[in-house]
């Protein structure tokens, strides 16, 4: 399975502002490594994310002198957090309606003031560096907002979600890397597919090195069924595509399990969720969420 991860150019580093109420972002893993605006926070000691995130955010809003917003996906509790934190340090939760209108406009603001691609070096740089942990929680954070904000569809959306499953292939965990690159090659398969073969080939890199039967048989009557349809479209023209079409056909039939074809997953737009099948949902927000609230004048840390 292959990946590039080398650094495009020099010239794409973060905005160091931005007009207020520009959206931010912050992230918290399973293991509660946390993430705020693409750089991953050092929490030192027993300090809980939430503190740590409302401490980074009330720095920018000092900065502004201006309140800004904030998107908090929360992967510990399954849920997505919006908030509004004032110069002050005081901050307060909000429902989904009241949050910041959509938009082409808005979006393009906020990437402009935070460009995905700077990010996409920040975790490059630290696969180069050897630490897959945290470029894999950078990649996680990237993919899981864009998702939020532009659909599992986006052009954005998919580059981020490759790069993640090829850092856990890069780990080992061949599971995890089998189910995001075959969510990119049902998606591409679905949408482009001149685009397919190459991402249909990433999957089936990291499905060969699964172990589970029963995981080798579901995941690779899947590879199958968009092998062949590539084959039927005309698109299976690569000679090692080829040959990797006839490993999944082979390893199937020397297991002799079958199971039938996926059904097709209904294309999804910006907003939509859950928005791919692997993609746990995440409870919306409410107001008045006591781990992100803080009342004026509570010094943050």
């Amino acid at each position: 399975m292959t990946y590039s991860l080398t650094p495009r150019n020099q010239g794409n580093l973060p905005a160091v502002s931005a007009p207020p109420l520009i959206r931010l972002d912050a992230y918290v893993a399973e293991d509660g490594s946390t993430v705020v605006n693409g750089h991953l926070l050092e929490m030192g000691g027993t300090r809980p994310p939430n503190e740590a995130i409302l401490d980074a955010i009330a720095m920018f809003a000092r900065t502004l002198r201006a309140p800004v917003a904030a998107t908090v996906i929360d992967r510990t509790v399954l849920q997505v957090a919006r908030l509004r934190v004032y110069p002050d340090g005081s901050s307060r939760t909000i429902a989904d309606e009241e949050d910041l209108p959509p938009g082409r406009e808005r979006t393009a603001a906020e990437e402009e003031a935070f460009p995905p691609l700077a990010r996409v070096e920040r975790i490059t740089q630290h696969a180069q560096r050897g630490e897959l942990h945290a470029a894999s929680v950078l990649a996680s954070a990237l993919r899981e907002h864009l998702t939020l904000r532009r659909g599992a569809e986006d052009e954005l959306s998919l580059e981020a979600r490759a790069i993640e499953a090829y850092l856990a292939y890069l780990r080992g965990d061949y599971m995890h890397s089998t189910v995001l690159a075959l969510t990119v090659a049902r998606i591409r398969c679905r949408t482009d597919l001149s685009r397919a073969a190459p991402e249909v080939a990433r999957a089936t890199a990291a499905w060969q090195r699964l172990l589970d039967d029963g995981q080798v048989a579901t995941r690779g009557q899947e590879l199958l069924h968009m092998w062949e349809h590539l084959a039927a479209e005309g698109y299976l023209r690569e000679p090692d595509h080829q040959a990797m079409a006839q490993a999944v056909r082979t390893r199937l039939a020397r297991g002799d399990r079958s199971v039938p074809a996926p059904a097709a997953v209904p294309a999804l737009t910006a907003g939509q969720g859950p928005v791919a099948p692997e993609d746990e949902p995440l409870r919306p927000t409410r107001r008045g969420l006591r781990r992100f609230t803080r009342r004026p004048g509570r010094p943050a840390g």
